[in-house]
């Protein structure tokens, strides 16, 4: 009997303590679901490649020659503030003969990069360019302000398909339901490049005419992979 007290108090604490502790939480179903959207951007931005490509008999001569062209151009382009330019590849390499050993002659390509929103404007200066220098090509594509508020759009209408179709998969079973996890991915991919011009230096009385330019909008695209669990209690 003296031992009786210590019992019923280590009986208590032991009820206590089964009531604090929490239940088991029943395992619910899981569902992995996806979902996409896709909104389109503008082609707000325009890149360029003018290049100016010669031969002759001594480097020396054919740089000077290369040289003067590129920069005849950059003076040409100063005007416009709106267009970025900046230089890119450069390349010598030797012509040989039909022997393949003798070096008849020597080939100089150098290139100038145009950026630019202002399409008008670049319009305009690759029309004055080709005076002197070929396009070898124009790329066409969202700026990353253009593509990211696309992105942000894509990502609200591809998050409320994915609780679409949670809720109906969630309906279906006859529970309520919670996301696990979400992966948020963006799927687009950039537009390729459009060739404009591939040819020796434009004849002059054409030259000075704008080139055309056409933005057109690029789809940018987003997928929602997730994984939800329905509590069916």
């Amino acid at each position: 009997m003296k031992h009786l007290p210590w019992l019923l108090l280590a009986a208590c604490i032991s009820t206590a303590q089964a009531a604090d502790t929490p239940a088991p939480r029943r395992e619910g179903i899981v569902v992995d679901l996806n979902a996409d959207a896709s909104r389109f951007a503008p082609n707000d931005l325009a890149r360029a490649t003018a290049f100016i490509e010669l031969s002759d008999a001594t480097p020396g001569a054919l740089a000077k020659k290369v040289n003067a062209v590129i920069q005849s151009s950059l003076a040409a382009a100063k005007p416009y503030s709106s267009v970025k330019v900046r230089s890119g590849n450069t390349s010598t390499y030797p012509v040989y003969g039909k022997n393949g050993r003798t070096i008849e002659s020597w080939r100089m390509r150098s290139e100038l990069l145009l950026e630019s929103k202002d399409q008008a404007a670049l319009s305009e200066l690759l029309g004055k360019l080709q005076t002197q220098m070929a396009v070898g090509q124009l790329t066409l594509e969202p700026s990353e302000d253009a593509a990211r508020d696309a992105e942000n759009a894509a990502i609200t209408d591809a998050i409320a398909a994915f609780n679409a179709r949670a809720k109906i998969v969630a309906a279906s079973l006859g529970g309520n339901w919670r996301v696990l996890h979400m992966n948020v991915n963006n799927t687009s991919g950039m537009p390729p490049p459009r060739p404009m011009m591939r040819a020796k230096v434009a004849m002059a009385e054409a030259a000075m005419a704008d080139m055309p330019v056409e933005a057109g909008e690029s789809r940018v695209s987003v997928n929602i992979s997730g994984r939800i669990e329905i509590d069916r209690r």
